[in-house]
């Protein structure tokens, strides 16, 4: 089992950036597939970026593809998300997940077995 949490939320302006980290608990951090996902009220989790448990392939939601960048300590049990070009439309609560799924990189919500709770990103305009 793991326990995450994420750090780095805040309040950021147009064209800012951000990076979000999250920390992982336990030993078998490397064996997990992580990913990030974010929400707004009144709307489902949407996926953001996700990188594979060797840390050798990632993908990314379209809309932040170019702007957002995934990365893994797996030394530090640690996972990062880079928010570049940051937009209006990128507020919300970002939340990192991990997956025991070692095949691919998953993208589906379902597909995650461990939440963290949750960090607010606001971008103004």
């Amino acid at each position: 089992q793991v326990q995450l949490v994420e750090s780095g939320g805040g309040l950021v302006q147009a064209g800012g950036s951000l990076r979000l980290s999250c920390a992982a608990s336990g030993r078998t951090f490397s064996t997990y597939s992580m990913g990030w996902f974010r929400q707004t009220p009144g709307k489902e989790r949407e996926f953001v970026a996700a990188m594979d448990w060797g840390g050798r392939s990632t993908y990314y939601a379209d809309s932040v593809k170019g702007r957002f960048t995934i990365s893994r300590d797996n030394d530090k049990n640690m996972e990062y998300l880079q928010m570049d070009s940051l937009k209006p439309e990128d507020t919300a609560v970002y939340y990192c997940a991990a997956s025991i799924l070692r095949l691919g990189v998953p993208f589906v919500r379902d597909e995650y077995d461990y939440w963290g709770q949750g960090t607010q990103v606001t971008v103004s305009s």
